[in-house]
């Protein structure tokens, strides 16, 4: 409970900044951002307002540019972005903002184009993010329990959050200054999780707000997924059918909006992707203009690529692909399109919108009519047609209406019909993806072979299965367990049964591959059998344990164990002998990893082993290299990694992330072969590749190729 001097001062921050988000008016109007419980006042100025998610590290600074244009000219006003604490802080007091993570020079960007910006610090952002965000070491601090009324985590959750307003003021970057940011978020989707902290949830939340009002940026905060969020922190909406779903702000003197309005699903591997028509984004989002919303932010707009080890548990590598401008930044129709079309519309009556009565009619069992009228502004409205299943004509002041299934129509002055949500006016096109070079001649490759590391060989032991995160730190997705094992007497038919709680789980029997295994996002146990061939003496068994992201969400992440939690033999249905308090030897990551095998100047460092094309297949655990020139052209590159298993790639000494080519979706097909190199990574000739395989794939069927899109004429055809 909050001390009588604490509450008083909360209470007097709260009356503070109430009175400054009342609604500014005529010359006296003041100059920044403030609201109503009808949308946000820019200047002195109502706006109704599209935003469009873009995170700038899942693309490159040299991309920016026209990604933004592109979004601009797709009727977007604002460009909304997380910021990703375990980035900017990867160690405990140092902070990194350069290159991809070069916040400041995003938002300066998108200044100079003229949008503005909704900065969401978080600094937990989930997001399909590794941690959510979250940097590791948070973990050892002393009796941190992230997320909650927990002094620990507020103090280094506090500190980072300042540090970012910090230096967006010390750039002038608020619109208090006359910056672009337009509105800040703490937190993200806390009532998912809330409850499971009981009362320290609640009281979290108070503390969460106060503490970022009182950063005081001059733009209002925003938490979504809150409905309890206290004044003057607006409550926002997420989700696919936000105008239908959400019950609306916890007060009359906030404005209705959506932070996040799913253009499609996020994809991990295994999974199949997720489709969501224009129709269906266009259906929803006119909808909540409908009902009163004023700001709608498409998340995402432009997904990108989580480079690296960055993604969050079993997600793939591109994200969001089916954005409006998808991986590549490329245009994806009819999508984008028909939502700039639908901006057009809505803008164009603005005035009515903002500053008009609202009216809604009911104009037959599934249809009804929102009208906004006023006296100087004009009229719009927007006929609803809820029946999925048929057209209607609809009757609306003396004027028929024909309207599609499920379908908006919007009536500029409450009269002429200029935009049919369902009605699609915009050609379909296509993405092709086209070889411009295959990686077919055994003799440009150069192969290492990672070592398998026995006992003897490992630093630590200790008898006892040590959980895996603990030791490699997240440093690397990669953690061997070791162990002897003496076989004095026959053994008929032995096996080795394992249980993980991590996500890979690869086993060595004297150096010779047994058997590998794998959980997925629905399977978060791995439970692998394996025929064993044993000698009469010693034994080495060595166990790789792999990672392929850590969680994004979910409440007391701090305790979540991974790693093998069981170990026996077993000889032909006798007794099994169990293994899990016998002496293990750990050994973090890989011998490729420690000499960075990636970059060139370590290359020389561990010797190769032969390039013939017989040996250079199916191996597991092995790093491949070659070279290659730059594509002709300036579109986008990707790289085919359809013939391989599972592993990372390096372009240059970039990391563009994990592939997973062998985790196929029920279809049975990949879920990502193709594999984003930005241009900005490459150089006109001489570019490394270095390719890491942990299950054993063929390197001579990788191709580099070349990303387009064109027109489709029968999709033309069925969409006139």
């Amino acid at each position: 409970m909050m001390s009588g001097r604490v509450a008083s001062c909360w209470i007097l921050v709260a009356m503070v900044v109430v009175l400054s988000t009342a609604p500014a008016g005529g010359d006296t109007a003041e100059k920044g951002v403030t609201y109503d419980g009808r949308s946000l006042i820019i200047d002195g100025q109502r706006k109704l307002l599209f935003s469009g998610s873009i995170h700038y590290p899942r693309s490159t600074p040299e991309m920016w540019p026209s990604l933004i244009k592109k979004t601009k000219e797709g009727g977007i006003d604002v460009i909304q972005t997380y910021v990703f604490w375990n980035l900017h802080e990867p160690k405990l007091g140092q902070y990194d903002f350069s290159g991809r993570n070069d916040l400041v020079k995003f938002i300066k960007e998108i200044r100079s184009q003229g949008l503005y910006v909704c900065l969401r610090i978080g600094p937990f952002v989930e997001a399909e993010w590794n941690y959510g965000g979250l940097p590791f070491w948070l973990r050892d601090v002393p009796g941190m329990v992230y997320r909650t009324d927990n002094e620990p985590f507020k103090f280094h959750m506090q500190k980072f959050t300042s540090k970012i307003v910090n230096l967006m003021k010390s750039e002038g970057l608020y619109a208090s200054q006359g910056g672009p940011i337009i509105l800040s978020q703490i937190e993200n989707e806390y009532g998912n999780v809330e409850a499971a902290f009981h009362e320290k949830g609640a009281s979290y939340v108070k503390w969460a707000a106060q503490m970022a009002v009182g950063l005081q940026t001059g733009v209002p905060w925003i938490m979504c997924k809150q409905p309890d969020a206290p004044d003057p922190v607006i409550n926002t909406c997420n989700g696919m059918r936000c105008g239908e779903t959400f019950p609306g702000p916890n007060s009359p003197n906030k404005p209705k909006m959506w932070t996040e309005d799913w253009t499609s699903f996020y994809q991990f591997y295994g999974g199949t992707p997720y489709i969501r028509s224009a129709e269906d984004i266009a259906f929803h989002a006119a909808l909540f203009i409908a009902k009163n919303g004023s700001y709608i932010n498409y998340y995402m707009y432009h997904g990108g690529t989580n480079f690296g080890r960055t993604s969050s548990s079993y997600f793939i590598t591109g994200y969001y692909d089916q954005a409006p401008l998808d991986e590549y930044g490329l245009l994806r129709q009819p999508k984008y399109g028909h939502l700039k079309e639908l901006h057009a519309a809505i803008k164009s009556s603005a005035n009515p919108l903002l500053q008009g009565k609202q009216t809604i009619l009911s104009l037959g069992p599934m249809q009804q009519a929102y009208v906004f009228e006023d006296e100087n502004s004009g009229c719009v409205a927007f006929l609803v047609n809820n029946d999925a299943r048929k057209a209607i004509q609809i009757q609306f002041r003396n004027n028929a209406y024909s309207l599609l299934p499920k379908s908006i129509g919007i009536l500029q002055n409450c009269k002429n019909l200029i935009y049919e949500t369902a009605k699609v006016n915009v050609a379909k096109n296509m993405r092709v993806t086209t070889p411009v070079q295959v990686f077919n001649v055994p003799d440009k490759w150069e192969v290492f072979r990672e070592s398998i590391p026995t006992f003897s060989d490992t630093p630590l032991k200790t008898k006892a299965l040590l959980e895996h995160t603990n030791l490699t730190k997240d440093k690397s997705d990669y953690l061997w367990y070791t162990l002897r094992f003496e076989s004095s007497s026959p053994c008929a038919n032995p096996s080795l049964y394992i249980e993980s709680l991590g996500h890979v789980v690869h086993v060595f029997v004297n150096h010779a591959l047994a058997g590998s295994g794998h959980g997925s996002r629905n399977i978060t146990v791995v439970k692998l059998q394996v025929p064993v061939s044993l000698i009469n003496g010693q034994n080495n068994i060595s166990i790789l344990s792999g990672m392929v992201g850590l969680p994004d969400s979910g409440a007391y992440m701090e305790r979540k164990s991974y790693g093998l939690t069981k170990a026996q033999i077993s000889c032909g249905g006798t007794n099994a002998i169990d293994l899990s308090g016998s002496q293990w030897g750990y050994l973090v990551g890989l011998v490729g990893d420690k000499v960075k095998l990636h970059q060139w100047a370590n290359l020389k460092s561990v010797k190769r082993s032969t390039n013939d094309a017989g040996l250079i297949k199916n191996c597991p655990l092995a790093w491949y290299k070659t070279m290659f020139d730059e594509p002709n052209g300036d579109g986008p590159v990707g790289l085919n990694m359809g013939s391989m298993g599972k592993g990372e790639v390096w372009v240059n000494g970039e990391s563009i992330g994990r592939y997973w080519v062998s985790f196929l979706t029920p279809a049975g097909h990949p879920s990502q072969s193709i594999y984003h190199i930005p241009r900005a990574f490459l150089k006109p000739s001489g570019n490394l590749l270095v390719v890491f395989e942990e299950e054993g794939g063929d390197p001579l069927g990788i191709s580099l190729n070349t990303i387009s899109v064109i027109g489709s004429n029968k999709a033309q055809s069925q969409l006139s």
